[in-house]
């Protein structure tokens, strides 16, 4: 027996002591995928022609680290190596700019699933599934800071047509991996300063995403998501897609709610929302980040946010119901490193909660012994989560987390490195 196999092995008796079956934790958090967002790996620059850079819809990303993927072969050569480091089975979520598209320039309103061929076959040659992105920002016709909200209709109509053409390509990935493509729309409208239109702006977007959903695609294949968000830069008044209006639209309208980590005020408690949108909806989608301050999409992190939530997923019961996704990016360290991190802490996330004794918590909670609830979920605190992990690591063979540090650095010495 090992060192990892002897610290289980204390760490399985020490949590039976308040009944927690180990064994049964480790399997719970082998259902949920991860969707590995595949923007870390650039810096979300894309790849519709060889000097793509981000600009414009309120994302920033700082840093320069040596070793960015350069070239669509070079991103998939990072996320393979990525699934290699993560424990589990996840699926990879792709933005419209990483098509291929044969050095050619082929603007957004005329994109079409043939460009994405190439990351299906990909993904089932690889054993992944893949989830979608309409891309609403780094485009001439986006710099107004208006999209789908835009004043001119010929603007609109063309972000319309984007929108209707990524939903196609959605669906043909989900018929290609027999499983449904999350497509979600994130659009970054909105104001520097307090405008005076605010209904004909959102009037707009209603309208615009009414004639972009219009058509109805098989649920089997794709499926439709509305992300909102507080503010941005360059929209720190108004933004037009705010978690009211886009809760409002897709209870509506039958879509799925998304809600990123990063996107709301930093008193919210993102956690808390989970347990009263589900009252509504059947499913929703969550972008996993960490704010700082402001959404600046950092490396996600075992804070209490993160603890929060994974507690929250767990024990609502409906943690099947909710499509976890990934939204970070940091190009100040070692991308494949920043990539690794976020996803096994957000799965560590999941295990902490799994490892609580929920029907003991539940007793005391509903004897009114508000004391016992709060010594025992101060208790699990101390408890070797770490030794349960690195064992579960162990099983999916992936390194555990004392290897992850050299795994990477090695990655980097044979490959990133020589990306000159």
């Amino acid at each position: 027996m090992d060192k990892v196999e002897q610290a289980y092995a204390v760490a399985k008796e020490r949590y039976g002591e308040v009944g927690v079956d180990t064994d049964a934790a480790m399997e719970s958090l082998r259902r949920p995928s991860l969707s590995i967002h595949c923007w870390q790996g650039d810096d979300v620059a894309g790849f519709e022609s060889p000097d793509s850079e981000l600009s414009g819809g309120g994302i920033q990303v700082t840093g320069n680290y040596p070793g960015k993927a350069r070239n669509v072969e070079e991103l998939r050569m990072d996320i393979e190596k990525l699934l290699d480091l993560v424990p589990g089975s996840h699926r990879v979520n792709l933005h419209a700019s990483y098509g291929e598209f044969g050095g050619k320039r082929v603007d957004r309103d005329a994109i079409e699933p043939a460009h994405f061929t190439g990351w299906i076959e990909w993904a089932r040659r690889r054993g992944v599934k893949l989830d979608f992105n309409s891309t609403y920002f780094s485009h001439p016709l986006a710099e107004s800071g208006y999209t789908l909200a835009h004043g001119d209709p010929e603007v609109r109509k063309f972000w319309v047509e984007h929108g209707k053409r990524c939903r196609t390509i959605g669906a043909a990935m989900g018929k290609a991996q027999g499983d449904a493509c999350i497509h979600n729309v994130w659009i970054p409208d909105g104001e520097k300063d307090y405008p005076v239109t605010r209904y004909r702006r959102r009037e707009l977007l209603r309208e615009s995403l009414d004639e972009m959903f219009a058509e109805e695609l098989p649920a089997e294949e794709v499926k439709d998501a509305v992300e909102s968000k507080l503010f941005g830069i360059g929209s720190e008044a108004f933004v037009v897609g705010s978690h009211e209006f886009y809760l409002a639209y897709a209870v509506s309208r039958g879509k799925i709610v998304c809600i990123d980590m990063g996107h709301f005020h930093p008193t919210e408690v993102v956690a808390d929302k989970i347990s009263s949108i589900l009252q509504f909806v059947p499913e929703l989608l969550l972008h996993i980040s960490r704010p700082m301050r402001w959404d600046s999409d950092h490396v996600v992190i075992m804070n209490d946010d993160l603890r929060l939530l994974g507690e929250e997923l767990v024990r609502s019961g409906r943690i099947d119901d909710v499509r976890l996704g990934l939204d970070f990016f940091d190009a100040s360290i070692n991308r494949l490193g920043a990539w690794s991190v976020g996803a096994r802490t957000t799965l560590k996330a999941l295990l902490a909660a799994h490892l609580q004794p929920l029907a003991r918590l539940s007793r005391f909670e509903a004897e009114g012994n508000n004391f016992a609830r709060l010594a025992l979920t101060e208790e699990l605190k101390s408890l070797p989560l770490g030794a349960v992990w690195d064992y579960y690591c162990r099983t999916e063979d992936t390194p555990v987390d004392g290897e992850l540090i050299e795994a990477v650095a090695e990655y980097e010495c044979t490959t990133l490195s020589r990306r000159v």
